[in-house]
């Protein structure tokens, strides 16, 4: 039986990937901060599995992840966890440091130290890219981040490339552009659009309340990227690759999708730009090229943008139809 581990498990991410091992037969063991209160939302369905198992740990104490990877000798690692919400980025920037950069040191050093044979993945991101130097993003594009989140996933991925070079660990990034589902966190904007929609059909709210709608991201579907994941893993040779679906749609499209997809005729009507969303330097337009993984891990999107937000709105109606205020 083949054992993983995964960082970030509570996390979007990390719920869809250790949804995806399991049904693979993997044993996966789940690191989880030591908290008062703990958050299994995500993972509620999976919490008494008998192949998945939950291992107290932190990204910023080194031991809990080294004294981890020894005691478990997982085939496979997954770094998914990190400070993601972008624009904390800016508000909490020397945490998201010692998390999202930092972090992925203290793994790689987990793995070197404990467990040198496992085979490990880095979550790296299209918001690397920032400015982009040039359209669409591949593999070999400059980084230009634009947010301390940004700056953070650089040195994540050149650590990554650097543990890999130095001590011939089987390291790759996986560079994915906008992933989103059900399960996305309600600050960050797709799932804000999504609830907020259902919200107000429900007549609970009346507004959404955004920044920047013309913002354009290069949005697919959380989990068609977790497959992603395994299949960098299960190559012969390390290497790193772009996950994206190559169409690129700005915030407005997310939010007259929504609406439409709600049974709302005029967007105008429940929209308000507040400055407070719109970020300190913002990252136009991503789009990201997978020719690279669609040829080498023959991997594919399974569905579409407008597939993805309806997903989305339904998945919204229902929970908002279930709860009370």
């Amino acid at each position: 039986m083949k054992k993983a581990f995964i960082t970030g498990t509570t996390g979007q991410d990390g719920s869809y990937l250790a949804e995806f091992l399991l049904d693979k037969g993997y044993h996966v063991y789940g690191l989880t901060r030591r908290t008062s209160t703990q958050s299994f939302a995500r993972i509620k369905h999976l919490i008494h599995h008998p192949k998945l198992t939950l291992v107290s740990g932190d990204l910023i104490d080194q031991h809990s992840l080294t004294y981890a990877i020894q005691r478990i000798k997982p085939d496979e690692v997954y770094n998914l966890a990190a400070q993601s919400f972008v624009a904390a980025s800016w508000e909490q920037p020397v945490l998201t440091g010692e998390f999202t950069a930092l972090g992925v040191t203290r793994v790689l050093e987990a793995v070197r130290l404990g467990y040198p044979k496992a085979k490990f993945y880095q979550a790296s991101s299209s918001e690397m890219f920032g400015k982009v130097r040039e359209v669409p993003q591949r593999e070999t594009t400059p980084f230009y981040p634009r947010s301390p989140y940004g700056v953070a996933k650089v040195y994540g991925h050149w650590i990554t490339i650097n543990y890999r070079e130095s001590f011939n660990i089987f390291a790759v990034s996986g560079i994915l552009f906008n992933h989103e589902s059900p399960r996305r966190g309600l600050e960050f904007v797709t799932r804000k659009i999504a609830n907020a929609v259902a919200r107000i059909k429900l007549g609970k709210q009346q507004y959404v309340e955004l920044g920047n709608l013309e913002s354009k991201r290069d949005w697919g579907y959380a989990r068609d990227y977790v497959k992603a994941m395994w299949l960098m893993l299960q190559q012969d040779k390390p290497e790193d690759y772009v996950i994206a679906t190559g169409e690129t749609h700005s915030v407005k499209e997310f939010l007259q999708l929504s609406c439409q997809a709600a049974g709302i005729n005029d967007w105008h009507s429940v929209y308000k730009h507040n400055p407070a969303y719109d970020r300190p330097a913002e990252v136009d337009s991503l789009v990201g090229d997978a020719t690279k993984a669609k040829k080498k891990l023959h991997w594919q999107p399974s569905i579409s943008f407008p597939e993805l937000v309806k997903l989305m709105v339904e998945a919204e109606l229902k929970l908002e139809a279930k709860t009370e205020d």
